[in-house]
């Protein structure tokens, strides 16, 4: 995968593109990653890249000329034939669609992606309307610009990139992954999480300061653990996120014991 960056601060990206899963993915050719500095396509003497906003009110905008200019001389493929391509232009925005796991695996699966790192009070409206394909942001809530968001999209579709992380079946078994329930069977023994969040997890000491590993884990009754695993899984779901549940394609199974958990059948 080629993933280029675009960003008034291309030095915010030294951090992340020098750590873990995304410096193992360049060093090993599963992943090309890029930063363009935007300010080296506007061409007066302050490389000047924002501008006021029509109508007047507060802050700045980023212009249009420098982006396009930008994406111009990448050579990605024209709005209309991208998907052919297997490309995509992403621009982070806080009116951007809230980016998910879902999001990420579309991602994933492209050959080049392009991000546009926001900034100041916001974008021209036609980069986002004649440019970019998509229009991305990770969270309702407003940060100083596109890069954190960028940074999180990047370490997101980088570890589902097949072999960047070690144990690639770890990425199937998360928070947030979906898989395809057959009729009568729930998850497998390593416990897919089912659109929901992850299973508790622990690892030794047994006992640490008092605190125990729950007893069935140590059982070695795999049917046990897995059962258990989805009981917890679900707890944590109602508990913290229970949203979730009300798309999550639950099996026969995952409604018995959300009514023992909740003493409600559903």
């Amino acid at each position: 995968m080629k993933i280029d960056i675009v960003t008034i601060f291309p030095e915010f990206f030294r951090g992340p593109l020098d750590h873990g899963i995304i410096r193992r993915a360049q060093e090993t050719g599963l992943a090309t990653i890029e930063v363009h500095d935007l300010r080296a396509f506007a061409h007066d003497r302050h490389k000047t890249v924002d501008d006021r906003p029509f109508g007047g009110g507060e802050g700045m905008v980023l212009k249009p000329e420098p982006i396009f200019e930008c994406i111009e001389e990448l050579k990605v493929a024209p709005r209309e034939g991208r998907s052919e391509f297997r490309e995509s232009v992403v621009l982070l925005s806080a009116q951007g669609k809230r980016f998910d796991q879902s999001v990420a695996n579309e991602l994933a699966a492209l050959e080049r992606i392009v991000l546009i790192c926001g900034r100041y009070e916001g974008v021209d409206e036609r980069v986002g309307r004649y440019l970019a394909d998509r229009e991305l942001s990770i969270g309702d809530y407003v940060l100083s610009g596109g890069e954190l968001g960028a940074a999180v999209i990047l370490d997101c579709v980088t570890r589902l990139i097949p072999g960047a992380v070690g144990n690639q079946a770890s990425t199937q078994q998360e928070s947030f992954t979906t898989f395809s329930l057959q009729p009568g069977n729930g998850p497998s023994s390593t416990c897919a999480s089912g659109g929901l969040l992850d299973y508790p997890h622990y690892t030794r000491p047994a006992d640490f300061r008092g605190m125990g590993v729950p007893e069935v884990l140590a059982s070695g009754n795999h049917e046990e653990i897995r059962r258990w695993r989805r009981r917890t899984a679900l707890e944590k779901t109602l508990r913290n996120r229970p949203d979730l549940l009300d798309e999550a394609a639950l099996s026969d199974e995952d409604k018995k014991l959300l009514a023992q958990i909740t003493g409600k059948n559903l």
